[in-house]
Order: structure tokens, then C-alpha cells, then sequence
């Protein structure tokens, strides 16, 4: 689904895992004036603690907030919740919020609330998928990656990576947690929730352009080397999540890889974590950012420029339990095959954790 700013509410996705500080950052942003504008849906609203700041009970289901907010319970389906929330809105019932903000549980999969947006033909028609905003627990963050999926999951799809209670981390490495993060998700912020000066609406801004200085590697690429998910103890990671990076030295005919990428993720999309990079295409001056979560893939942005002299297409994925070199054969079988005169992709090497 296409990010999205003119014509679309976007809607944005709080999660993390169990007792990472999902609650106490939902409670900045409730009190924030900059989410005047705001919607969001929560499960319960007893476990926030929103009381002190209840301004008008709309239903049993709904509040009215003294910041502006509006705030529902989610206790059906979620598509069904989105609607009647804009419906309301449509009828002058509820402010004329701008986004949504959906706090999902600790244990959830990212992604199939994502998904709920681009399967629902009406809410496809008014909203568009916003940031995924994930926060980790610096006390438990590195453990709970050693150990559970669904926490790699939440970190792997994020746009934005809260680090949470660093305040109560004294003796422990930080900088480890900041590692493996950068390495799970190349090119996600991260940012520290006791920052007195974190900017709380940066987490739901939409980032329209990519700009060669946007790289985080020296190249400007998104991502130099494929994740090496090691436990923190060194050992092999109980997760099957692995990578492969795969560099083309020639341009890619767009068509090709559109059909290619749709039948991958059609077939195994939801063991596609993430896929991101750049690509030079046939006929294009300037590279060609391309992003998706899964089966969600965002509308291609064109870069400002390249970001060296380099003009190899680079794509990452990272991968939960999909054989990497099979990708790479299907890209080279079905993509390549249709590149007149192109040579075979070359692979960067692959690390799996198995």
C-alpha cells in the first residue's frame, strides 16, 4: 500500500514486545498538543490510565480527550473499528482527526494489521499505511531477541526504534542492543525515549524523498553487508532469521522485477520481513528506492541522486525460515532471464541464522 499524505489518513502502528514501554510512550502522545489530530486505538482503556484526562465519553468504546485525541477500544475487528471511526468523522460526530495511531499487543505480529488496510477495499480507499513504531526494552531488549520471533519481527519491520527504560540499563552494554538493531533493521532511527529532546511527532512523519545522504553506509546504500544474528552469548540465534544481498551491475528492467517481487511475496510474503534498496533501472537517470514489509510493498521513491560513483542495484532481505539462495536462483531464473544482454546478478555473501 502506497504511503501516502495527499487524500489519505495514514495510519501507524505502536508495537513491541511485552513490557517494553509501549504504554508509557502512547501516554506522551496522548498528552502532546502536536496529536491534537489524532486518533488511536488501544485495547483497553483501563490499561493506560486515561481517566484524569477523559473529557467526553462518546460511547462505551470511545473518548474525547482534553489534548484532542481520540481514543477507541479495539474489541471486534479492526476493519470494522476504522470504519466506524471514519464514519463518525465523515458525520462532524468526531473531530476531523489527520492519522491514526494503532497500539497493538505484545505478543502480535507486525503485520497483520498492515495488511488489514490494503485487503479492505473501503479502507483502502481512505487510509494508507503510515510508520511502524517499535519499542524495545534496553533492560530485556537482548534477551527477548535471543528468544522470541516476534520480537525480531516488531524490530525488523519498524520505521522508527524507541529504546525504552535506558535510565534503569546502567550496567548493562547498550551499545550491544544498538547493535543488534542496526544489524536486524539497517536503516531504521533509533532513538532514545528518555531524550528530553526526542520529537515525539518525528515518529509519525512521512518521508516523501530519499535523499543520497539518507544511506546510513559510506556507499549511501541502506545496507553494506547481510545480518549476522548471532544470540548475545555468540551463539547460533534460535530464530530462523537470515539475509541475502543481492547486487546487479547492470540496469534492471522495472517490469521484470515488478512481476518477479509480486509472485515472491504472493507466494512466501509472510517470511519476507523486510526487502529495501536501491535500483538502477533501464531508462532512469536518478536510482530508484524500493520498501515492503512483507506483503505490504510502498510506492518506489526516486532518489535526489546516486550516492557515489557506484551504479549497482543493491537489495536486502531479511528473511524469517526462506531459503536465501533460492531467492537469489528465482531472481536470476526469472528476472535476469528477461534483462536482454544482462550478466548474471551477483550475490553478496549470504549469513544465516539458524
Amino acid at each position: 500500500m502506497p504511503i501516502e499524505t495527499s487524500g489519505f489518513l495514514p495510519i501507524n502502528l505502536l508495537t513491541g514486545f511485552l513490557g517494553s514501554g509501549k504504554t508509557t510512550l502512547l501516554k506522551r502522545i496522548l498528552a502532546d498538543p502536536a496529536f491534537a489530530d489524532t486518533a488511536v486505538l488501544i485495547n483497553e482503556f483501563g490499561e493506560i490510565g486515561l481517566d484524569h484526562d477523559l473529557v467526553e465519553s462518546v460511547d462505551g468504546e470511545m473518548v474525547l480527550l482534553r489534548s484532542g485525541c481520540v481514543c477507541c477500544t479495539v474489541r471486534g475487528e479492526l476493519a470494522a473499528a476504522l470504519k466506524e471511526l471514519y464514519s463518525r468523522r465523515e458525520r462532524g460526530l468526531l473531530p476531523p482527526f489527520r492519522r491514526v495511531i494503532i497500539e497493538s499487543t505484545g505478543l502480535a505480529d507486525p503485520f497483520p494489521v498492515l495488511s488489514t488496510i490494503k485487503a479492505d477495499p473501503v479502507l483502502r480507499h481512505h487510509f494508507c499505511a503510515g510508520n511502524v513504531i517499535t519499542t524495545v526494552d534496553a533492560v530485556n531488549g537482548l534477551r527477548q531477541l535471543d528468544t522470541y520471533i516476534e520480537s525480531n519481527r516488531q524490530a525488523a519491520v519498524a520505521d522508527r526504534l524507541i529504546v525504552t527504560k535506558t535510565d534503569l540499563n546502567a550496567g548493562c552494554d547498550g551499545q550491544a542492543l544498538q547493535t543488534r538493531l542496526r544489524t536486524l533493521n539497517p536503516d531504521a532511527p533509533i532513538l532514545m525515549a528518555t531524550d528530553p529532546d526526542l520529537d515525539l511527532s518525528s515518529l509519525v512523519a512521512v518521508q516523501n524523498s530519499v535523499s543520497p545522504s539518507s544511506g546510513l553506509s559510506q556507499s549511501g546504500f541502506y545496507c553494506e553487508e547481510p545480518v549476522q544474528l548471532v544470540s548475545s552469548d555468540g551463539a547460533p540465534h534460535q530464530a530462523t532469521i537470515s539475509s541475502i544481498s543481492l547486487c546487479i551491475d547492470r540496469p534492471v528492467d522495472w517490469t521484470a522485477f515488478g512481476l518477479w517481487l509480486t509472485m515472491l511475496l504472493n507466494r512466501h510474503g509472510e517470511r519476507v520481513l523486510r526487502v529495501k534498496g536501491i535500483l538502477n533501472l533501464s531508462g532512469e537517470e536518478r536510482p530508484v528506492a524500493v520498501h515492503g514489509v512483507q506483503h505490504l510493498v510502498h510506492t518506489p521513491v526516486h532518489m535526489d541522486g546516486w550516492p557515489s560513483e557506484d551504479r549497482t542495484s543493491r537489495l536486502v532481505f531479511i528473511l524469517d525460515g526462506l531459503d536465501g539462495d533460492l531467492l537469489k536462483r528465482s531472481f536470476e531464473a526469472f528476472t535476469l532471464a528477461r534483462m536482454s544482454q544482462m550478466p548474471p546478478a551477483t550475490s553478496c555473501p549470504i549469513a544465516a541464522a539458524r
